[in-house]
Parts: structure tokens; sequence; C-alpha cells
């Protein structure tokens, strides 16, 4: 398949759901393709994993300047012809204007079924509440917080004896299966619109 929409993943640690991305990229029917990943911290394992898979990983290193960080971030993106951003556990919340310059381009991976248990502590404050299903949410990201539309979402049982860590494990499981699905569709929807033309200068 040629002229694939080309992706980013911005990580903060391994990259599992970036090896994910990656993995199903392989796939000759893909619709997108992995073009680079980005990391905030140099000690992010995923940045080996990019370079040993021969993807392209740079480090945009985290600073308290917000805004020049975000620039740095933004400028490396375009510098790649980059079409869509999928956060792969960036640990760090992004500003209205990064989050504008990418509206629509900008998908997250969250532990939970959205809209339930937004921000932290997902798992715990799922059987804390009793229930009796948890899952992961791939959605568009926007200002608000775990807030923007949901794009697909996978269901894990929450299972008698479940700790957040095995429950948190089960999900990752899922969340492998997930994203590169969600984000292969919304590529499809990217290659109809016109790809980058799209794109905010």
């Amino acid at each position: 398949m040629t002229d694939r929409v080309r992706l980013a993943a911005i990580i903060s640690g391994r990259g599992s759901n970036m090896a994910a991305l990656l993995a199903a990229s392989r796939a000759a029917d893909c619709p997108y393709a992995l073009v680079l990943v980005v990391s905030d911290l140099a000690e992010a394992a995923g940045l080996a994993t990019a370079r040993d898979a021969g993807v392209p990983a740079l480090l945009v290193p985290r600073r308290k300047d917000r805004a020049a960080f975000e620039v740095e971030l933004d400028a490396a993106l375009r510098a790649a012809h980059v079409e869509l951003v999928a956060l792969a556990g960036f640990m760090r919340i992004l500003t209205p204007w990064f989050i504008a310059r990418w509206q629509g381009r900008l998908l997250n991976i969250h532990p939970s079924l959205l809209p339930a248990y937004k921000g932290l502590d997902t798992h715990a404050r799922a059987i804390a509440a009793g229930d009796r299903e948890a899952g992961c949410s791939v959605h568009h990201v926007t200002a608000e917080l775990d807030g923007g539309a949901v794009i697909a979402q996978a269901r894990v049982p929450i299972l008698p004896g479940d700790t957040p860590e095995t429950l948190a494990a089960r999900v990752l499981g899922a969340e492998h299966d997930l994203y590169p699905a969600a984000v292969a569709a919304v590529a499809r929807g990217l290659e109809r619109e016109g790809g980058e033309a799209m794109l905010q200068s």
C-alpha cells in the first residue's frame, strides 16, 4: 500500500502501545505508517524500541517552559510531515494551543470506559466502585482532560479477586488490539479527506 497516512507516536516510557501500533503497521493493508516516535524523557525505553525497528526516534526534552516545549514538539512533527499523532503513554497534559494545532488528528488511549474514570487510578476506582467490567477507550484529544469524542472502546471483565495490577495487565492487552484498529479507522478517514492539506499552518 502506498501513500499511507504518516503517524507519529508520543511516549514517556516503555511505549508498549507504540510497539503495538508499529507491529500493526507492518501489515500490507494498514492505512498508516509509523514515521516518528518522540519522547519527552531521555530514559524512555520506547525510544530504543523504535530505533531498533528502524523508526526515527527523537527526544524533545521536557522543560518548565511548556510553551517552548510544545513549539519544539510541533516543529518536529511538521518537519517529519506527520499527519496523525497518537499519544502512547505520554505523561503530560498538552495545552490548548498544541491541541488546536492538531485538532482532529491527535488521539489518546485511556484505561477506562469513558466517560467513566477520567484521569488517574482508573483500575482502582473501578474495583472500588464494584463495577463488573472495565476497559479502554481511544478518543480525540481536546482541551478537556479525557473529554474528547470516543472513537472506539474495548471491554474487559473485572474478575473476583482482581487487584489494580491484575486488571491493568488485562486492560493493557486489550489496548494493544484496540489502539491500532482505532488509529487505522481514523487514518482511513483522513485519506478520504485529503490528508496533510487539512493541517493548520
